[in-house]
């Protein structure tokens, strides 16, 4: 792993560079104040100091729909394997996206493979962002410790006065530093500026509910049947925005779409939502999920303790957009803090 840095007049440059070799990526603002991952040309379609986008950059890794077969019987085609792909950058991903990505790849590599997903990552070069402060109040990076970069990524940029400090991490990203001729060497002044950086993040990130890492995953074991479920689930619209914007929520259906005359058609890939009422229904009408507090369980168990027995992790990233988009104000946090409030 090693460092550069790029100075502020020359990131334009950089953009322009890696938009001439293939298509990027980046954080572009909307009329609303929202924000989304969109096909840039140059730096000043971006918008680097932005909050979470409405849709985490999973959608490049795994999109909304997918052809994963199809077959053309007038040419003589039997069901074909096909990968929808292309050269990718994705430029300005914050650190809790980069863990959402993360997080996927766990889950994609481990038996059976998914192939797909792990061919279109090989395709993705990632280029990060450090955040210096929070997005907004719905955000809870510190409690998952997610504000600070923990790999994944092929650079890694940390603002500083009047350069980027770059972390390099892949031979990919190391080619990129080298084709450009638009880096310098660190010099040990913006080695001190990173260090001033980190420290101020360590007085502005703290947990943002009163409750230790390592014991998050027991809180929803022993809470499992808390009436704060109940609550929730009069709440909960069943809606599916909180899974549909969630940076680690994987659920996926399979959909065969053939012509009407059956002589070609396609087998799809298309996301699902476990807060759906149909999402757990089974032969003869059965669900073993019928109620809406049950599924709002079913997710939070999905985030904080079942991956972590499973992975070793957790699989929220703090990046608040559940909370952020949810049109019955379930908030993340406040959950959190119901459920420690009721266990004592």
């Amino acid at each position: 792993m090693t460092q550069a840095l790029i100075r502020k007049e020359k990131l334009a440059e950089l953009v322009t560079f890696l938009a001439s070799r293939q298509k990027v990526v980046g954080p572009v603002p909307l009329s609303n104040g929202q924000f989304k991952f969109a096909e840039v040309s140059s730096l000043a379609e971006m918008a680097l100091d932005y909050i979470p986008t409405i849709l985490p950059p999973k959608k490049y890794f795994m999109p909304q729909h997918e052809t994963l077969l199809k077959y053309d019987v007038a040419k003589g085609q039997q069901m074909e394997a096909v990968v929808e792909v292309e050269e990718l950058t994705l430029f300005g991903v914050h650190t809790c996206d980069l863990a959402g990505i993360q997080c996927l790849n766990v889950v994609f590599s481990d038996r059976p493979k998914d192939l797909h997903y792990m061919i279109r990552k090989n395709h993705i070069t990632l280029i990060g962002l450090e955040c210096s402060d929070y997005c907004d109040s719905y955000a809870n990076c510190g409690m998952l410790r997610n504000h600070l970069p923990k790999g994944g990524y092929d650079l890694f940029f940390s603002e500083l006065e009047d350069c980027y400090m770059v972390d390099i991490s892949t031979h990919k990203g190391e080619s990129l530093v080298e084709e450009s001729g638009l880096f310098e060497p660190v010099v040990f002044e913006v080695e001190k500026q990173l260090q001033t950086l980190r420290k101020a993040k360590k007085k502005i990130f703290k947990s943002e509910v009163p409750i230790r890492y390592q014991d998050i995953p027991r809180l929803f074991d022993e809470t499992f049947d808390s009436d704060v479920w109940k609550r929730l689930g009069e709440k909960c619209l069943s809606c599916g925005n909180c899974t549909n914007v969630c940076p680690t929520c994987y659920c996926f259906d399979i959909l065969d779409e053939p012509e009407l005359d059956l002589s070609k058609g396609r087998r799809i890939r298309v996301w699902d939502s476990c807060q759906h009422e149909n999402f757990a229904k089974i032969a003869g009408n059965e669900s073993f999920r019928e109620e809406r507090f049950d599924r709002k369980r079913h997710r939070f168990n999905r985030k904080f303790r079942y991956p972590m027995l499973r992975y070793k992790r957790i699989f929220c990233t703090g990046c608040g957009r559940c909370s952020r988009t949810c049109m019955a104000k379930i908030d993340l946090k406040e959950t959190i803090n119901a459920l420690m409030e009721e266990r004592g």
